[in-house]
């Protein structure tokens, strides 16, 4: 007898053990970061890219970054952790006139650097840069500037005195023309997907202004 009355003592107070251990659980409860919950830090923290230069370059600019406390190094690091769209490429003649009146300065670009065939005259420019093309290397140093990576420049400017940070356009893209409003939509300037530019493909008459009239 005395085990079924223990049994049916333990029956009654389960309802009561088990309504502790919810508010328990619902004390503990966490987000499942695993399951894509929240997203704590969404900034990089290393460059995406295999390319083991770069991770050279990574590794010594966090060398410097951590030794000198320049602010310049951390933002030298920060792009070169950025995606290859971030990093855009610059073209000599922009490059010129972003450095007209400062040629005693290095141009420092964490990104690609373009000839420009419209540009008849390069000045002496000293320039670092993650690359350069062949013909825009080759205009450079025929005008008697200089083209430095990377580490050359940690040498030569370690606290990023005498430099000036330039980026290329971002938003140049041809994929970026086609972002925004919807084609078609008032005041939208967002360039239509179009198989075509024949008189039948989204030319319009009528419904926009770049087409004789809008109503």
């Amino acid at each position: 007898m005395d085990q079924c009355e223990v049994g049916w003592n333990d029956l009654a107070l389960a309802p009561e053990v088990a309504a502790g251990g919810a508010e328990a659980a619902e004390a503990t409860m966490g987000i499942d970061l695993v399951a894509g919950g929240k997203s704590k830090r969404t900034k990089r923290t290393a460059p995406k890219s295999n390319d083991i230069y770069l991770k050279l370059l990574v590794k010594l600019y966090r060398f410097l970054v951590r030794r000198t406390g320049s602010k310049f190094n951390a933002v030298i690091l920060k792009r070169l952790f950025m995606s290859k769209v971030n990093k855009p490429p610059m073209s000599l003649s922009r490059l010129i006139r972003f450095m007209e009146g400062k040629e005693n300065k290095i141009a420092v670009i964490v990104g690609s650097i373009t000839d420009d065939t419209r540009v008849y005259e390069v000045p002496a420019l000293k320039v670092a840069a993650l690359r350069f093309t062949e013909r825009a290397r080759a205009r450079i140093l025929k005008a008697g500037g200089e083209c430095l990576t990377f580490d050359q420049l940690a040498l030569r400017a370690p606290l990023g005195q005498n430099t000036i940070l330039l980026r290329g356009p971002k938003n140049a893209r041809e994929a970026v023309k086609h972002f925004g409003r919807a084609p078609g939509v008032p005041h939208s300037h967002t360039k239509p997907y179009v198989r075509a530019k024949g008189r039948k493909f989204e030319k319009a008459r009528g419904k926009r202004n770049s087409r004789g009239f809008r109503v």
